[in-house]
């Protein structure tokens, strides 16, 4: 039995020196939706705390007390899921004792995870089976719908940076269901029960149809951040705190998002990142990685404009400025006159700045103003004088 901090700790040291431990990167303790027709289909897994990189102690004591209830462990996989039983839970209780009284708000969450499901009525409608503890050792492709969904909640909960883990294999784990508010449904559940459902009345109302869900549907966001729409954000996706995403032609794809605050009305594509400070014009689209980049994901500096219906398919600087309606792609040639080049490469000591340059050329460029020449209809760029600053009180 453990009843003081300290023993806590010692436990946890030697649990760690044990050989078949490993920290792992990510883990938490799950709830599953399954599929209504196949009931081993795994529709959706739903995390209330999200370990990333932190709390290795909780996560020694949900692997001992996995081993100790008769579950094999092998920690030289990239990943672990495994159902809860009575024995992990008691396990983890006695250990978790010294923190149980001052398990409130923010203290100590994973010990008030235990604590709530040690705690669930029995006419809950939830068996042991609905609930899942997830390990990830490696960043490799993902193998399980717990692992993909555990992956998308450390980058939207920003405790994982964008574009910084492996998301191969997420499309093929994950089901296309039909959306029901937050309730996913299998598509032939519903084919199979149409006529019955339809003629009682008890179709259902479908708001979407996806193997992602929508991001508020699992994700708190800072007081300071607003989405106006909820299907203009999916799930994976990253939304910095004074982002504002205003509904109409605006989106954030999965594995893309904002690093600070961003007035987003436009498309920011897959792996698409903005920098704070920057505005994204109503219509204006980032290009993702499999439309017109090359396969190189975009990045958008901070202070930095796209105008109104633009696109961007290669890398921006700060403090730049794209007019309406321009279309800069890495290949898009872009002329600039002998006093612009002076003026941009003066504040970009060390970037070859010339007199016919390529979209892909302005990687890293700071201060340029791209436009279009309304009587030759050249692609021009300029030193930028414009100061791009954010509505300080709409963020």
């Amino acid at each position: 039995m453990i009843y003081t901090q300290k023993e806590f700790k010692e436990l946890v040291i030697s649990i760690k020196a044990e050989a078949w431990y490993k920290d792992p990167i990510g883990f938490g303790i799950t709830r599953i939706d399954r599929g209504q027709l196949n009931p081993d289909k795994i529709l959706q897994a739903t995390y209330p705390v999200v370990n990333w990189n932190e709390n290795q102690g909780s996560a020694a004591i949900f692997l001992k007390a996995l081993k100790d209830s008769g579950i094999e462990i092998n920690t030289s996989e990239s990943e672990l899921v495994c159902s809860l039983n009575d024995d992990f839970l008691t396990s983890c209780i006695e250990a978790f004792r010294p923190f149980i009284p001052d398990a409130k708000g923010d203290a100590h969450k994973n010990v008030q995870v235990i604590s709530q499901l040690a705690s669930l009525p029995i006419d809950a409608g939830m068996t042991p089976d609905d609930y899942k503890v997830v390990f990830i050792f490696e960043d490799a492709a993902v193998k399980s719908v717990e692992t993909a969904y555990l992956k998308l909640y450390a980058l939207s909960n920003g405790k994982a940076p964008l574009r910084s883990l492996n998301l191969d294999g997420v499309f093929g784990q994950l089901h296309n269901c039909a959306w029901v508010g937050n309730e996913p449904v299998e598509l032939d559940w519903l084919r199979e029960n149409e006529i019955s459902l339809k003629l009682t009345g008890k179709y259902p109302e479908i708001s979407f149809v996806d193997k992602f869900p929508r991001l508020l549907s699992h994700v708190i966001l800072a007081d300071n951040t607003r989405i106006l729409e909820t299907s203009k954000v999916r799930f994976g996706a990253q939304v910095a705190p004074g982002t504002t995403v205003m509904p109409g032609a605006s989106y954030i794809n999965f594995n893309a998002g904002t690093q600070g605050a961003v007035m987003v009305e436009g498309r920011i594509s897959s792996s698409a990142i903005v920098g704070a400070g920057s505005d994204v014009g109503g219509g204006a689209s980032i290009l993702g990685v499999l439309s017109g980049t090359d396969g190189i994901p975009v990045s958008i500096g901070e202070n930095t404009l796209l105008g109104a219906n633009s696109c961007t398919g290669t890398a921006i600087g700060d403090s730049c400025i794209l007019d309406a309606g321009i279309t800069i792609l890495p290949g898009t040639k872009i002329t600039l006159s002998a006093k612009a080049v002076s003026a941009i490469a003066e504040i970009n000591p060390g970037k070859e700045i010339k007199e016919v340059m390529k979209g892909m050329d302005f990687l890293g460029v700071n201060g340029v103003h791209f436009r279009v020449n309304s009587s030759t209809g050249q692609t021009i760029a300029m030193r930028s004088t414009r100061e791009v600053k954010l509505n300080a009180d709409l963020h």
